[in-house]
Order: C-alpha cells, then sequence, then structure tokens
C-alpha cells in the first residue's frame, strides 16, 4: 500500500507561496499533522529538495500566480496525484514602498497582479474541484493592513488586500449551498522576508520622509525584528481548519488583535456620531439634520 493510500482521511492542502515565510511553514505544519501538501512556488527547486523525504506525501509544483492557465495546470496535476483539494491557501504575495505620487506605475500594478488577481486565479481553479466535492476550505492570506488599512508607503499591498477581502465575503455568499469554507487571515508583523529582500524600496521624496520614510525605517530597520513567529501561525491555521467551523476572519498577533480592536471601536464611534445625517438622507427620514460638532 502506498503512503497515499494509508493516508485516505488525510486532507490535501494546495499552498501557493511555499518557498518560504508563512507558505513554508504552513507547508511543514500540514505535513507533520499528517495531512497531503501541494506545495508551489515561482521557483520550487530548493523546496523540492527540502520535501523529497516526504516521499508521496508532498507534490512540488511551479507556479506563478498572475498567470490563470498555470493555475488551472497546477490544480489538475494536484488532482491527479491526490485526487481531491481540501483546503487551499492563497499565501503568495509581496509588497514594495513607495509614496503614489512618485510609484511606477509598473510596480504599482504587478503588485496587485500577484496579491490580487493572484487569488483570483487559484481561488477560480479550484473552486469547481471543492464545489463537486461538496467541501473544501479556502484560507486567504490577507493582512490586518487589509482591515484597518493606513500604512504610508504600500498602497498597492494594502488595496490588494481590502480587495481580496471583498472578493472573498462575495464568494463565500455564492458559494454558500455547497458546503466550502472561506477563512481571511489577517497577521500583524512575523519574522518572515516579507520586508526583507522580498521588499523593493523606492526612492522616497524628502516631503515624504516623516510617513513612507518613518514607516520604512520602523518596519525594515528595526532592531528589535517582527513579533510574530511563522511556526506559531502556521500551527494555529492547521488546527482551526480541523475544527467543525472556521472564523470568517482570522487575527494573527498581538498588534493585529490591538490594531483591529481599536479601528473597529473607532467605527462603531464614527457611525454612531454621524447616524442621524446618515439616516436624513432617505426619503422618508427627517431633513436637513445638523450636522456633528466638528
Amino acid at each position: 500500500m502506498s503512503e497515499i493510500e494509508e493516508a485516505h482521511a488525510a486532507r490535501v492542502w494546495f499552498v501557493t507561496g511555499s518557498s518560504r515565510g508563512l507558505g513554508r511553514a504552513l507547508v511543514t505544519a500540514a505535513l507533520a499533522a499528517g495531512d497531503l501538501v501541494v506545495a508551489t512556488a515561482r521557483r520550487p527547486d530548493a523546496l523540492a529538495k527540502e520535501l523529497g523525504s516526504h516521499g508521496d506525501r508532498a507534490l512540488v509544483l511551479p507556479l506563478d500566480v498572475t498567470d490563470a492557465d498555470a493555475a488551472r495546470k497546477a490544480v489538475d496535476a494536484a488532482l491527479d496525484r491526490f485526487g481531491r483539494i481540501d483546503v487551499l491557501v492563497n499565501n503568495a504575495g509581496y509588497a514594495n514602498v513607495s509614496p503614489v505620487e512618485t510609484a511606477d506605475d509598473d510596480d504599482f500594478r504587478a503588485q496587485f497582479e500577484t496579491n490580487f488577481w493572484g487569488v483570483y486565479h487559484v481561488t477560480k481553479a479550484a473552486l469547481p474541484t471543492m464545489r463537486r466535492q461538496g467541501s473544501g476550505t479556502v484560507v486567504q492570506f490577507s493582512s490586518v493592513g487589509g482591515r484597518v488599512g493606513g500604512s504610508p508607503g504600500i498602497a498597492s499591498y494594502q488595496a490588494a488586500k481590502f480587495a481580496v477581502d471583498g472578493f472573498t465575503r462575495s464568494l463565500a455568499a455564492e458559494t454558500a449551498p455547497f458546503g466550502v469554507r472561506f477563512m481571511v487571515v489577517e497577521p500583524s508583523g512575523f519574522a518572515t522576508d516579507w520586508a526583507g529582500s522580498s521588499m523593493t524600496v523606492h526612492a522616497i521624496p524628502e516631503a515624504y520622509d516623516e510617513t513612507v520614510g518613518a514607516m520604512n525605517r520602523r518596519v525594515r530597520q528595526s532592531a528589535v525584528g517582527a513579533a510574530g513567529d511563522p511556526e506559531r501561525a502556521a500551527d494555529i491555521v492547521v488546527r482551526t481548519v480541523r475544527r467543525g467551523e472556521v472564523p470568517s476572519h482570522l487575527l494573527l498577533g498581538v498588534n493585529a488583535v490591538t490594531m483591529a480592536l481599536e479601528y473597529s471601536r473607532g467605527q462603531v464611534a464614527e457611525a454612531s456620531a454621524w447616524e442621524a445625517v446618515s439616516r436624513s438622507a432617505d426619503f422618508a427620514e427627517p431633513f436637513p439634520v445638523e450636522l456633528p460638532p466638528a
């Protein structure tokens, strides 16, 4: 009996951006949990060597998530090997730093191609399989910045993460009868290469030093480093996916929780302060209404 046959009850994971960081940690955690893994990356050679000891339980594939045809072929290869996909993890992504005013348009668009359209392509490729199975879990790696926003210098990255969240909410509603679950993961800073060699910092004009420049120094030049442990994060995701229910959004890291709660409280306070004005836009409501004090 092959390893695949012996592990027939194991979940099959399909993970993008598996060569390092949170993606690599997830692959390790899923395999440690006894599951089967399709690990994809743009340059998979080193990853294939590292996972060779897992035999038939791991399949390493090349994948550029911006290529829709490549995404479909990778999903087909996963099905040829394992017959199903139980967990899709859209993890591939990166951010470059530049003020919007001086951003290179091609670079801004290229980031969005990976960070949003990559999620779209791979999700769309895997969705028919999960619908036919009547089950599956889609894990979209976003960022706490994709909830609260406001980080200067990474507008393309954060805009894409907001888009991923909106896309996933709509998709969850569309597929509700099919047994497919969706979870958006929103980390704060983790000890990965996200702000290292994966990130290009373009020229920051002096006028933007106190915003974009300050953010760049805080993220890239901090002596303390990121607080989050990728291995802990991966373990949490694997254990959460194994539950009967998953949260629609999963915050990871102290800063993520703090920022999200502060943002939500601020939203409630602002909506409450402007409630009467907002309601007055409807025909049936009293009008005009005095604006809140400035």
